[in-house]
């Protein structure tokens, strides 16, 4: 291959308004494909399909590369204020894992999903409890749609594991200055921000110009950079014990670690409720599946919402960025391996039979087969790394957590403060803000859910908090 063949090629939102792009979501969907399929394609080409897509869509929309781009400018059909779905009569078949403890609400919403006409197939993962629309725990397979609602509010919620260079005695020793920046440097809940300056490059993202709702949304984003939000998210740091075979290229053996929960804050927030409302006005469908809505992918519409997801998702992962950088920053810690994963994000895969779909995971951890994830107990409880299997039956899944044993109202009125304290003590952990609608009494056993999912993932290590910061004080 010469040099000239071998330069990559890419064209910028300037060159395509140039062109006569003007729609942002049109923008977004050609530097996607430009990137995905057209690395190589000589610009002189390119430039001569995008101008020939503008002028006569038509020709190009059954073009598997190029349709989505071309149907932006040349709709299937009419705009109509909405489209009213019938569900299925009957419920088609689905794994459900850890089926003795899985409660009945869930199984209930999952049935209604697994109804809907753009539905292919679906999983419930040993965690699951009742949730809005789609069960917390549930995985949902769909062609060409997207479902806010089973993305979820906080869209991109994800696990971030940093392990450091420092054994498990590193927690005792220096166990007042963990606590001290983790005080220092963390912040949760709806307002306010985090003491020191966080940077991230995701703030100056082209994408936070190219809708109304985003250009709004990019103050808050500056905002609340690095900060965490309030429930069950943490940051908490314990020690990690890695098995042997790990595939993470260090000795088996105990390790210092810090673990964080959070999602993209107000910004995901703001994103989830516009378009959950979008498709909730476009999509009507009897009462007990209305949060089901969905956005078709190949709408504008449904366009400017998966990018916005990805934004979110990509929010996220900054956020978690900044809390690990200043902790291991500040204490001089030296990052030896990090992982992380989303569990409430929605991506397009492939199942085993080869169809194209988009799988949502509301509460449920990526596992195809080598992927490595984090699944969280409680604030006492154990949380493990795992690698994922593969299996197909749970559309490349695996749980999130333990999963809830008792709503958060239900442990408020149930768990005392003095019961939860002498739990903590008990587990040798020290909190930080946190309440008693997170006791660990609030929870399912987690070495009951990981026996549920061995087809799921395998284990590579053991991860034991330590001291745990969350919400208020």
């Amino acid at each position: 291959m010469d040099n000239h063949t071998s330069k990559k090629t890419s064209m910028s939102l300037k060159e395509l308004g140039k062109l006569g792009y003007t729609s942002n979501v049109a923008k977004s969907l050609a530097v996607n494909i430009i990137s995905k399929h057209c690395k190589f394609t000589p610009k002189e080409e390119l430039t001569n399909i995008l101008e020939h897509i503008l002028r006569e869509p038509e020709t190009w929309k059954t073009n598997p590369v190029w349709g989505k781009l071309a149907t932006c400018f040349s709709p299937d059909v009419e705009e109509t204020p909405f489209v009213a779905y019938e569900l299925a009569k009957s419920v088609p078949g689905y794994m459900v894992y850890g089926n003795a403890f899985v409660e009945d609400v869930a199984r209930a919403q999952m049935d209604i999903a697994m109804r809907l006409p753009v539905t292919v197939g679906g999983a419930l993962m040993p965690d699951a409890h009742g949730g809005f629309g789609l069960p917390i725990g549930g995985v949902l397979a769909t062609e060409n749609a997207v479902i806010p609602y089973a993305v979820g509010m906080d869209i991109g919620c994800r696990m971030s594991l940093s392990i450091f260079d420092e054994n498990g005695k590193y927690l005792q020793r220096y166990a007042y200055q963990l606590e001290k920046a983790l005080r220092e440097y963390t912040h949760f809940g709806m307002d306010g921000s985090v003491s020191y300056k966080a940077e991230h490059e995701v703030i100056d993202r082209a994408e936070f110009g190219y809708t109304p709702l985003l250009r709004s949304l990019r103050g808050k984003a500056v905002r609340q950079l690095g900060s965490s939000g309030g429930g069950n998210h943490f940051v908490e740091f314990g020690q990690i014990e890695l098995f042997e075979g790990n595939g993470y290229g260090l000795p088996a053996g105990n390790y210092t670690a810090l673990l964080s929960h959070s999602g993209s804050r107000g910004v995901g927030a703001a994103i989830a409720k516009y378009f959950t409302g979008v498709a909730m006005d476009t999509c009507r469908l009897p009462k007990e599946a209305k949060n089901l809505a969905w956005l078709d992918l190949a709408s504008g519409v449904g366009q400017e919402y998966w990018m916005s997801m990805n934004l979110a998702g990509d929010y996220a992962r900054a956020c978690h960025d900044c809390i690990h950088g200043i902790m291991a920053k500040s204490l001089g810690l030296n990052v030896l391996a990090r992982v992380e994963n989303h569990h409430n994000f929605a991506w397009q895969d492939r199942l085993e039979d080869g169809r194209e779909v988009v799988i949502h995971r509301k509460g449920a951890t990526p596992a195809h087969a080598g992927e490595a994830g984090i699944i969280p107990g409680s604030m006492t409880a154990a949380g493990y790394l795992v690698r994922g299997k593969g299996n197909p039956g749970a559309l490349f899944s695996a749980s999130h957590g333990a999963g809830r044993a008792m709503s958060r109202q239900q442990a408020k009125n149930s768990v005392t403060v003095s019961e939860l304290k002498k739990r903590l003590r008990h587990a040798g952990v020290t909190l930080i803000g946190g309440s008693t609608e997170e006791s660990p009494a609030a929870y399912k056993d987690i070495e009951m859910v990981m026996r549920a999912q061995q087809t799921l993932v395998d284990i590579e290590g053991c991860f034991q908090p330590a001291i745990v910061r969350m919400n208020r004080e």
